[in-house]
């Protein structure tokens, strides 16, 4: 793929589908803070984004059953008729079997409260070759009607995956798969994706899951991505100075691409706690107290977040 190649693939003027995926925020004593995720989902729908719970940045791995499930009544409850996003999760361990019904299961669970579920990744889910992994796919949409694939690199979990291009060519002949997240943090790699999807299903949604090159909606791709939680109102002011060609766009996606490039070093699962920390510095969490088996930031992260968000607001991201 050439550079004149990635350059006609510009889409100015486009309408981007924004989706985010919601922190599930803890109080002081580590225990989920309910209160606050209902306020965190509030303010995702009144930006206009598409909120997405029960993914790596709502723990989801670390999740039992009856918690997804609540997440699940907490989003219904909020966002009545509007459409949300969930992760169908199977937990497993290395080794293990696809668990079909588990997923069949979970997904029809997110469908049953008007979401819609993406299947998110598990030991079982990837092992074997592509054939494999789209052959499970179409297993369990028998129990929905629609749902989102998820290629997710290992860098975020030790399950992750992203398949070649033949495997992701294939996920668009799945009827019921309106659309793929693609969480490589490889620029290249989803521009291919676009590519193929423009010539085989153009209806088909590319979500970037690239919190390193969030500008990937410029070339078509639409978005779900964890570094939107911190900020979804900056988010979807960015999205609308796109679609008008307000040249005003760049300065606020660079500096949206500032947050992302710190919070998202290494190693990468600590943008939870980056998020934490800026959702509490902007009053919009009460504590950015995370789950134990996440990895932390220091605190000196805060006043680098601070900075920032000092930033977003002078070039007037923030509603």
């Amino acid at each position: 793929m050439s550079i004149g190649d990635v350059s006609a693939r510009l889409r100015p003027g486009r309408r981007i589908t924004g989706m985010s995926a919601v922190l599930l925020p803890h109080d002081s004593s580590a225990s989920v803070d309910w209160t606050g995720l209902r306020a965190l989902l509030e303010r995702t729908v009144a930006a206009g984004l598409v909120p997405a719970v029960n993914m790596d940045t709502g723990f989801t791995q670390l999740l039992d059953d009856p918690t997804r499930h609540r997440v699940l009544d907490e989003v219904a409850a909020v966002a009545p008729g509007l459409p949300f996003v969930a992760g169908a999760f199977v937990a497993d361990a290395p080794g293990a079997a696809f668990d079909g019904d588990g997923y069949r299961r979970a997904a029809a669970a997110i469908s049953e409260r008007g979401g819609t579920p993406m299947i998110f990744p598990s030991h079982g889910l990837n092992a074997g070759s592509g054939a494999d992994w789209l052959a499970r796919l179409a297993d369990i949409s028998i129990e929905v009607d629609r749902f989102y694939g998820f290629e997710l690199g290992d860098m975020f979990v030790p399950h992750g995956r992203i398949y070649d291009l033949d495997t992701y060519r294939g996920l668009l002949d799945l009827p019921a798969c309106v659309g793929a997240k693609h969480s490589s943090l490889d620029r290249v790699a989803e521009w291919r994706r676009l590519a193929v999807r423009d010539e085989v299903r153009p209806d088909f949604l590319v979500l970037t899951g690239n919190d390193l090159a969030i500008d990937m909606v410029m070339y078509g791709s639409d978005y779900l991505l964890g570094l939107s939680t911190f900020a979804p109102d900056v988010f979807a002011e960015r999205d609308r100075r796109w679609a008008a060609g307000d040249p005003t766009f760049f300065e606020l996606n660079d500096l949206l691409q500032y947050l992302g490039h710190f919070a998202f070093r290494s190693p990468v699962p600590g943008y939870r706690h980056n998020a934490a920390m800026t959702l509490a510095l902007r009053g919009w969490i009460a504590s950015d107290e995370i789950p134990a088996a996440v990895p932390r930031r220091p605190a000196a992260d805060v006043e680098v977040l601070r900075e920032l968000l000092g930033r977003l607001i002078d070039a007037g991201g923030e509603a």
